[in-house]
C-alpha cells in the first residue's frame, strides 16, 4: 500500500527527491519518512500531519529537506545532502494525527536506498 521511489547515489551537496504512493486504507493518513543506516536504528526524518498538513522535521534535516503531499503522493525533497544522510529511506503511514516514533506507524513501504558520497 506504500511504494517508494527516487533513491540513488549522489555527491555531497546534491539533491534527490523521494516519492511515496499511498493507496487503500493509508490514503489520508499522516505520513512520515524514516531512514535507517547500517548498524543503526530506524530514525524519524520528517512527517506531514493528517488533516492540518503541518510538517515536522528532525533537527538534522531542517532547512535541507521538505516533505509535501499531493493527494495520494508524498514527497521528500532532499537538498544539500550530506554523507550522514546515507541510508534506506522508508515511507510510513499512521492513524495518529501526528507521530515521530516508528512504533506508531502501522504501514511501511519497502524502502529505497540513498547513498551520499563525499
Amino acid at each position: 500500500q506504500l511504494i517508494e521511489s527516487g533513491g540513488g547515489s549522489v555527491q555531497a551537496g546534491g539533491s534527490l527527491r523521494l516519492s511515496c504512493a499511498a493507496s487503500g486504507r493509508t490514503f489520508g493518513y499522516a505520513m512520515g519518512w524514516f531512514r535507517q543506516a547500517p548498524g543503526k536504528e530506524r530514525e524519524f526524518v520528517a512527517a506531514v500531519w493528517r488533516s492540518s498538513g503541518i510538517t515536522d522535521y528532525t533537527s538534522s534535516v531542517k532547512g535541507r529537506f521538505t516533505i509535501s503531499r499531493d493527494n495520494a503522493m508524498v514527497y521528500l525533497q532532499m537538498n544539500n545532502l550530506k554523507p550522514e544522510d546515507t541510508g534506506v529511506y522508508f515511507c510510513a503511514a499512521t492513524r495518529f494525527t501526528s507521530a515521530r516514533r516508528a512504533v506508531d506507524y502501522g504501514y511501511w513501504g519497502q524502502g529505497t536506498q540513498v547513498t551520499v558520497f563525499s
